[in-house]
């Protein structure tokens, strides 16, 4: 029979990056398809060839057999495909009806909206799905698993026949994800196909009637429903020899010299989180998509609230319920998302430079401007910043030179604990080895380092100890001799290994 779906070699390439290389997959009708991978391994890229919002370089998609061209979300939506991205795509201030309807409002002959027809057109999906709520009820007055439901009742009213999944259960509680697996599989009997793309291989194993992973962009091999098991997919998942180029510290280590007890996060509120870093210490944390690692992050510099959460530095304990806290205590965060968390980008290099110091470079509220002329190019030259002069805008700036700049600022500060979240992203290899530099560097000196990294190769080389975290806890520590991507990956994805130490998690 002919496959619902076929994409032949498809390649996908980004500025330095092959994002997909010849790729290939097909979907039968009314089946489960589980697209797994490691983070970075171009499911998401696929998936948006699919859903037209990327155009592929090479290759060819068929439905029903026949050779289709998606050149926009529009085309794929009129070939009856449907995307539920893992970031909700729904307007709050709207009611349910008028998402199921976005941009495909029913309009009375004067060419209004017809809001009673929406409605009435909304309520059988919205029924179909279990979703007792009114039509009318504003987005914002329900629980992000109900919105994913409107975001499944929209699909449903496109009369989709394949609809993509995106880490469909990262938000969820265990009741809502039982009840959104339910669903898939009431779909699958209706006729309807669906790729489910996760990290979490329970539920895998529970949906899926065959799996299909990739790797650095490649098929890396698919399995039967009845081949399905975690040792398999972590295998197929993994499956290559990385490196070792780890180079330890030649500094002694302060145990215990940042403790953090009893962390939780607005995504994993259930969930107390505990551990120890020493100083000149590289802690690396790892984890797959929406296992909480940015969020804890950001529970300890006092982002998020954490009201049972104690933290410990050097002996003396800390009170931190907003970030001016963690500042004066000498913790500082640099976020993932450089541009719009970390930067002023339309700031010079130097302004950005000396944001965070602007208190002890000021006299009667005035900026000493020649020592913070002084402090920007200090720290130019030090991180070796390829800038033509400290007042070009960070704008123009490369992405590596751009995190050099975040880094800066901060150890402009004599920083006591660093959080980095995903240091090197986006950036050449070059500028990643100048940022490794300086992260030994800054622990050597006693700082105690936290690394986010979803880079395997990074983690694994960089770190000194890796924290592994799995759904809002820390599934486990590697101590250095124990840090293998297998490891790694296993506790990843909730399995327990002999060689971890359990964190100190108490909930």
């Amino acid at each position: 029979m002919t496959p619902l779906l076929e994409m032949r070699g498809i390649s996908k390439r980004f500025p330095g990056v092959v994002a997909l290389d010849n790729v290939r997959l097909h979907i039968r009708r009314g089946e489960v398809l589980a697209l797994c991978g490691e983070n970075g391994a171009g499911k998401s890229t696929l998936m948006k060839i699919l859903g037209g919002v990327y155009q592929p370089d090479a290759g060819e998609i068929l439905i029903d057999g026949q050779p289709v061209i998606l050149q926009g979300v529009t085309d794929s939506m009129r070939h009856c495909i449907a995307f539920i991205h893992q970031e909700l795509n729904v307007l709050a201030n709207l009611d349910v009806a008028a998402n199921v309807f976005l941009g495909r409002e029913p309009r009375n002959p004067l060419g209004l909206i017809d809001a009673r027809k929406i409605h009435a057109d909304a309520a059988p999906f919205i029924r179909r799905l279990g979703l007792e709520v009114p039509t009318n009820t504003p987005l914002d007055r329900l629980s992000i698993a109900q919105q994913q439901l409107v975001e499944i009742a929209k699909a449903l009213s496109l009369n989709a026949r394949l609809i993509i999944m995106d880490e469909p259960t990262s938000s969820l509680t265990l009741t809502e994800t039982k009840r959104l697996l339910e669903l898939v599989h009431e779909l699958s009997e209706q006729g309807v196909s669906i790729v489910y793309i996760s990290h979490r291989l329970g539920e895998i194993s529970d949906c899926a009637d065959r799996v299909a992973v990739l790797r650095d962009g490649k098929n890396a091999g698919e399995l039967a429903r009845d081949e399905i098991s975690h040792d398999r997919l972590v295998s197929m998942m993994v499956g290559r020899e990385i490196e070792n180029r780890y180079v330890p510290s030649t500094v002694p280590r302060i145990a215990n010299h940042f403790q953090v007890r009893n962390a939780s996060t607005s995504r994993y509120p259930g969930r107390l989180v505990s551990f120890d870093a020493a100083g000149g210490e590289i802690l690396g944390f790892a984890g797959l998509v929406g296992s909480g690692r940015s969020e804890l992050m950001k529970a300890i510099v006092g982002l998020e609230p954490s009201p049972e959460q104690e933290i410990t530095l050097a002996g003396q304990q800390l009170t931190i319920n907003q970030p001016r806290d963690a500042i004066d205590a000498g913790i500082y965060l640099a976020p993932e998302n450089r541009r719009t968390e970390g930067l002023v980008v339309e700031l010079s290099v130097r302004e950005n430079l000396s944001l965070p110091s602007l208190e002890t470079l000021s006299q009667l509220g005035l900026i000493n401007g020649r020592r913070e002329r002084k402090l920007a190019q200090d720290q130019v030259a030090a991180l070796r910043v390829k800038t033509p002069t400290t007042e070009a805008r960070v704008l123009n700036l490369s992405g590596g030179n751009q995190q050099k700049v975040v880094l800066g600022k901060w150890l402009a500060m004599n920083p006591r604990v660093m959080i980095l979240d995903e240091p090197t992203r986006g950036i050449d290899v070059g500028a990643k080895a100048e940022i490794y530099r300086l992260m030994r560097e800054l622990a050597d000196r006693g700082a105690v380092i936290l690394m986010i990294s979803s880079d395997m190769e990074e983690v694994l080389n960089i770190s000194d100890r890796i924290a592994v975290m799995h759904e809002g806890a820390i599934a486990g520590v590697l101590e250095r001799a124990d840090c293998t991507e297998e490891n790694v990956m296993q506790l990843a994805v909730g399995k327990s290994l002999n060689a971890a130490r359990p964190a100190f998690t108490t909930r």
